[in-house]
């Protein structure tokens, strides 16, 4: 089941569940799809495939994040609910992350694929991470995984 089935779905489900707070978040994702699928129509597609919706997914849940600790330093609890609320909802159509050692795992074959040695090779390694494990590897903190593999 692709994921804009899953959201058509999980919108059927929280609405007659009379759920609003999963209702208008799911409706805010399919908002920001459509956003997405009509900013891609000048490169010739229709419909943006599953692996860019993932990265529109985790772009939406970093934001989220950022004013979760905005709202945190305002003293504005109420607010921080609902966009840890916002967050669950959007995770839940991601796919799992991996752990840590799984990580550390994925950055040491990367770095002995590429045959990289110094700092310079970053980028390549950075690159075979993506292109192998980009649904389940939060790239943010692979980065300094890599960066502290390259240094040793």
């Amino acid at each position: 089941m692709s994921l804009r089935e899953q959201f058509t779905d999980h919108l059927k489900v929280a609405m007659k569940a009379g759920d609003a707070a999963t209702t208008s978040t799911v409706r805010m994702i399919m908002a920001k799809l459509k956003d997405t699928d009509i900013a891609a129509r000048p490169k010739g597609i229709d419909k943006v495939p599953d692996e860019e919706i993932v990265s529109m997914l985790r772009g939406m849940v970093k934001s989220r994040r950022e004013s979760v600790e905005l709202y945190r330093q305002g003293n504005r609890p109420e607010l921080v609910a609902k966009e840890e609320a916002e967050i669950a909802v959007i995770e839940g159509f991601l796919p799992s992350q991996m752990d840590d050692a799984a990580m550390q795992q994925a950055v040491t074959d990367a770095v002995a694929e590429t045959g990289a040695t110094s700092i310079k090779d970053m980028g390549k390694v950075m690159a075979a991470l993506k292109a192998r494990h980009a649904a389940t590897l939060d790239m943010s903190k692979a980065g300094p995984l890599v960066k502290a593999a390259l240094s040793a």
